[in-house]
């Protein structure tokens, strides 16, 4: 192998944590026998030219995050993650598993609360969750579908066992890096990519946008959907074009949409038109003035009032994020063996719930040992790392949860599995996650076969959000059946993508080799 990984196996062994393309003796696992025969044939040179070739790409596209205030191209490592055929299809189904007690759980806990008259959760965790939302409770969305999209993170411990590590059913984000990272690895590392099959990404678009019709209010033949976007200065507003285009619908500001009669309907050059389906970007506080945040300027009056007649589908539901707070996350395995009778497929990462007072003594002798975060935190923020703090932070820290131990949850500290990822003039290992994104039509969940691999770009670090200044990589989920040479799909096969204004409709398997080939 190239001089890129000269000490590399020294430092994953300092990490003690599990190696995705390494297993001990510095031998390439066999998924990754493809990408390390590819780099160990680059220089440095090569590997820095197109690493830079893919940042301008993202910079050109408009593939950018807020970082600091700056807007940069989101930073794509060259290293792919792959994930093994047989560990997916255990990924695949505890993630369906895990989506659908969330779907019935928020269904019961917006209705009958059955699981708390059952004593499996107590009712004033539920009441006192700060998106826990009254103005929802007792009606049923139209089309009987809450989380039409999540993202469930998954982290994978030194054991090499994956857990999951939260929950993301309000507004999840993430996917169109998935689409734009696999886009630009198929020009970044051509060598491994056209030499084992790996299964598409690009059938996302599609399935979103057949579950959102298919979720549409009753009697309605042929919905419009539209993407609810907060406007051009969100972070994630690359996310909602690309989507939006992608699905061939509008994107849409809370001023373009007015409600009349419990029916929504959106401005345009032609006159109202009727809105069936809002897949909306932007958190529920901020959704309609009337039931929530008065001084909103970016949802529209009476949203939630045509969602309860059903004269409208919001996607996800007002009211999901009670199913994101931390500390119900600590009750999912309980609420999967409660609504589907079934032992989780994939476990939670062992958690004390702080509001137990035996539990929250114990953790305060321990603060300097434990991943502390608040319950409803999200992107990092609020997350103590007790080893990394300083002990005015840990003194602060257990004034904050002595004050309210209801908002916050302790983990043991995960040393996360790692990754190959390019530091300097050679490779060294850095700790990822991955959020698989799910979409659920009612009938059937749906796994997007890969989902967003974060890394934290600084050594050591476990703070993969990108607002905290993390990477991606591109996720390659290996297929169970051998890709076939190049050689055996007909010439007249290729598809002119300059032919296609919006995200095809059907992907048939030509088309998916076609795009491999490329």
């Amino acid at each position: 192998m190239s001089d890129l990984f000269q000490d590399y196996s020294e430092a994953a062994a300092r990490s003690g944590a599990y190696d995705e393309m390494f297993a001990p003796g510095h031998v390439a696992r066999k998924s990754y026998g493809q990408v390390s025969g590819a780099l160990r044939e680059l220089s440095l040179a090569d590997v820095t030219a197109r690493a830079d070739s893919m940042a301008r790409t993202f910079l050109d596209r408009g593939v950018t995050f807020d970082y600091a205030g700056e807007e940069r191209p989101f930073p794509l490592d060259i290293v792919p993650r792959v994930i093994p055929a047989d560990e997916w299809n255990v990924l695949e189904r505890g993630v369906a598993q895990r989506v659908k007690a969330l779907e019935a759980f928020l269904n019961d806990v917006y209705g009958r609360m059955a699981v708390v008259t059952d004593g499996v959760i107590p009712r004033q965790l539920i009441t006192t969750s700060a998106h826990f939302h009254r103005a929802v409770h007792g009606f049923e969305p139209s089309g009987g579908v809450r989380v039409h999209v999540s993202g469930i993170d998954v982290v994978r411990d030194a054991a090499g066992t994956f857990r999951v590590l939260e929950d993301n059913v309000r507004v999840p984000s993430g996917v169109s890096y998935v689409l734009e990272n696999r886009r630009a690895m198929a020009k970044g590392l051509p060598e491994a990519f056209g030499q084992q099959h790996i299964r598409p990404v690009e059938e996302y678009p599609r399935r979103l946008l057949s579950a959102l019709r298919k979720t549409a209010p009753a009697g309605v033949d042929d919905p419009t959907v539209v993407v609810l976007t907060p406007g051009v200065f969100n972070s994630a507003y690359f996310e909602h074009t690309l989507l939006a285009g992608l699905m061939g619908v509008e994107l849409v500001e809370g001023r373009d949409l007015i409600c009349r009669g419990n029916r929504v309907y959106m401005r345009t050059t032609a006159g109202e038109q009727r809105v069936d389906v809002i897949y909306k970007r932007i958190d529920d506080d901020f959704l309609d003035p009337l039931q929530f945040r008065s001084d909103s300027m970016l949802g529209c009056p009476g949203l939630v009032n045509a969602a309860r007649a059903g004269g409208v589908t919001i996607a996800n539901a007002v009211g999901n994020g009670v199913a994101d707070d931390k500390l119900v996350y600590s009750y999912v395995p309980d609420l999967i063996r409660y609504y589907l009778h079934e032992e989780p497929i994939i476990a939670n990462v062992d958690t004390f719930r702080l509001e137990e007072k035996e539990a929250r003594e114990h953790v305060l002798d321990r603060l300097d040992e434990l991943v502390v975060k608040p319950v409803d935190g999200s992107g990092g923020k609020g997350l103590v790392i007790g080893p990394d703090a300083t002990k005015d932070e840990l003194d602060a820290l257990r004034k904050r949860v002595i004050a309210d131990p209801r908002g916050w949850i302790a983990q043991p500290v995960l040393q996360l599995s790692t990754v190959p990822t390019l530091s300097g003039d050679k490779f060294g290992p850095r700790h990822v996650d991955l959020r698989p994104f799910a979409v659920n039509d009612g009938d059937d969940v749906w796994v997007l076969p890969g989902g967003l691999t974060r890394v934290a770009l600084k050594e050591g670090s476990l703070i993969v959000n990108s607002s905290q200044g993390g990477g991606s990589k591109d996720t390659w989920v290996l297929a169970d059946s051998p890709k076939l040479p190049a050689e055996v799909i007909p010439r007249q096969s290729v598809t002119v993508r300059e032919q296609v204004s919006v995200w095809p409709v059907e992907s048939n398997w030509r088309d998916r080799q076609t795009e491999q080939q490329q």
